[in-house]
């Protein structure tokens, strides 16, 4: 047959193999199987509160890039102290998240995320009341343990109780509530942004809130049916399974899932170190890459350094003042948070492969489009015009371009401006104290006048700001949709039961792996590589990230879980090829009904006959 057919076959119940039959002509009063139920209001309850975890991981996201701007002036942090405050958040999550499969395997779905949500409260608590930057080092680890728990955690939970016909959309909730927490957090540090002092403490602290109120929740609601199968406990799954699912008969996919776990756990060859077990089984080997894969490219594709450092990135495209930039990385968080909306109406509608491919070739032009607007400001970097003698040998002041002034982080660029013409510029240090004002000169006071020199760090004065704004307007109008949401939609369907909480926890490591480095490395590699240089290299990697994608990424719309891994029985780079179902639907029948093996196909060794229907 053209189409797919699916191998397993399903096991016969205590009273033989149940008929689900339907006449191919559409002409039976029965429902089919394959006909989307009504769903009932507390699976999205349940996806609500468990997605709370998702908001967590974006307000941290997004509430660091304001908080930062303050920061650096108030302790005084160099690029290193930047890049660790950022970095040793994504650095405690990936540690988390690798244990994070053992964790869910031995205690549950449910107990995990509550163990997160307490984890990010004490962690948001300790970051308020920091009085040094290494309390808020050991604030930002205690919040980034919860985060990696909860980020390989909420997903798995997530797709386990969701109806096939809408796990991408719930699944893809998370995903919507991550760029929400994003948004949230963007809109609290520009609130707070116009305190004198101390307005980062409130922007740190406020992520106690949705943590306690998860928390709360998650002691009311159940395990995932999947996990307490697996565990044995029978009788609880199918209690949980009819909760969940309501009215609805439960029979035949309690026992799908059923023996699709002694299926599992057979061809698995039972015991041994789950992660070895993976390695050693060729279709969830195969899964596993993909996975990792994905994460591995959403970070290569400069997501993390456009979310924390989008007001930086503004600033260095010419926007000097800091709540100016924060409430422009606001509009930005916004434009991720609507486009992932758009993704969570596509992804049951486009299908995950589609969507994937269109979202990451937006990606690729749009930092293109952020390195163009970077170089054409490099090309038309203002000219140092004086070149004063100070009390210490600086090589500040031997530079000729406000551009090489930049990329030196002990230097400043200090100037005045007619209109958009820039004169009387120098190139002086920056203060050790404070990097808001020079060591030394006529811009190292905060004396304000008509005539003032302006103090410009971390930025040159362009007209071409807006090319970089546009773009990354488009670039998170692009990665949203696609790479935002879909590398933890699919990594949440493709692994079998057995290996889904060690296959989540080594994606997700992955991701944050990347993210780590790439977040720890991005104003080092600005500095090396110019501004325009660092975006043409995530360009590059976008490129690599489409041809994986191209060649590796099968479509899993609308397949139950436990029929996902037939997608990669065969090579790896052979899951790219579209999958010809067409709302195809494999069903069994026992030999001894009514129709023939020439209708329907070829009969079985077990006695049952594969037939498609098609819609």
């Amino acid at each position: 047959m053209g189409g797919f057919v699916s191998s397993r076959r399903q096991k016969s119940g205590d009273d033989g193999e149940r008929s689900l039959i339907g006449s191919p002509s559409g002409d039976t009063n029965e429902s089919l199987p394959d006909q989307d139920p009504p769903t009932l209001i507390f699976v999205y309850v349940l996806a609500v509160f468990s997605a709370l975890g998702g908001f967590l991981f974006g307000y941290d996201t997004g509430v660091v890039s304001g908080a930062m701007l303050l920061l650096k002036k108030e302790m005084n942090l160099n690029a290193l102290w930047q890049e660790l405050l950022v970095s040793s958040t994504v650095g405690a999550a990936a540690i988390s998240a690798l244990f994070g499969g053992s964790l869910n395997g031995w205690f549950g779905r449910r107990i995990c995320i509550l163990v997160a949500s307490f984890i990010f409260s004490i962690g948001g608590i300790i970051l308020s009341l920091a009085q040094d930057k290494v309390v808020l080092l050991v604030g930002r680890i205690t919040v980034g343990l919860g985060i990696g728990i909860a980020s390989m955690t909420v997903p798995v939970y997530i797709a386990e109780v969701s109806p096939p016909h809408l796990r991408g959309q719930l699944v893809t909730i998370n995903s919507l509530f991550i760029t929400g927490g994003q948004f949230i957090a963007s809109v609290v540090d520009g609130a707070f942004s116009y305190l004198r002092n101390d307005g980062w403490r409130y922007m740190l602290g406020l992520s106690v809130i949705p943590a306690v109120l998860q928390f709360s929740g998650f002691i009311f609601l159940p395990e995932s049916p999947r996990w307490l199968l697996q565990k044995g406990r029978t009788d609880e799954a199918r209690r949980v399974l009819g909760k969940i699912r309501g009215d609805q008969n439960i029979d035949e996919e309690y026992d799908t899932i059923k023996s699709s776990i002694e299926e599992e756990e057979k061809e698995a060859g039972g015991g041994g170190i789950v992660f070895f077990r993976i390695l050693n089984h060729g279709p969830t080997r195969r899964a596993l890459i993909v996975g990792c894969g994905l994460q591995m490219f959403q970070q290569l594709s400069g997501i993390n350094t456009v979310m924390y450092y989008s007001a930086t990135i503004l600033q260095m495209a010419g926007v000097r003042d800091d709540k100016q930039a924060i409430w422009l990385a606001a509009a930005t968080s916004a434009t991720n948070f609507v486009f992932t909306v758009v993704g969570f109406w596509l992804v049951d509608r486009v299908g995950r492969r589609k969507l994937t491919i269109g979202s990451l070739s937006g990606t690729g032009l749009s930092l293109t489009l952020l390195a163009v607007g970077f170089l054409l400001s490099s090309h038309n970097s203002p000219a140092v015009t004086f070149h004063p003698f100070g009390p210490n040998n600086s090589t500040c002041t031997q530079y000729g371009l406000c551009e090489d002034c930049m990329l030196d982080p002990n230097c400043g660029f200090c100037y005045r401006e007619n209109g958009t013409k820039v004169y009387d510029s120098t190139c002086v240090p920056v203060n050790p104290s404070s990097t808001d004002r020079a060591a030394w000169g006529r811009c190292s006071n905060h004396t304000e006048t008509a005539d003032s020199p302006i103090w410009a760090y971390n930025f040159c004065p362009t007209s071409y700001s807006w090319i970089v704004l546009m773009g990354l307007i488009f670039y998170l109008a692009s990665f949203a949709p696609g790479m935002g949401t879909m590398p933890w939609t699919v990594n949440s369907e493709i692994y079998p039961l057995w290996a889904r909480s060690t296959g989540n926890a080594c994606s997700a490591g992955v991701n944050w792996i990347f993210n780590v480095l790439v977040s720890l490395t991005f104003l080092h590699v600005a500095e090396y590589l110019t501004y325009y240089g660092a975006f043409f290299l995530y360009t590059g990697l976008v490129v690599l990230g489409l041809f994986f994608i191209l060649g590796c990424l099968p479509e899993t719309q609308g397949l139950q879980l436990e029929d996902v891994e037939n997608l990669f029985a065969g090579p790896l780079c052979s899951c790219g090829s579209p999958l010809p179902r067409d709302n195809r639907h494999v069903h069994y029948v026992r030999r001894d009904s009514d129709f023939s093996p020439t209708q329907y196909g070829t009969v079985g060794s077990d006695g049952a006959i594969a037939y498609i229907t098609l819609e």
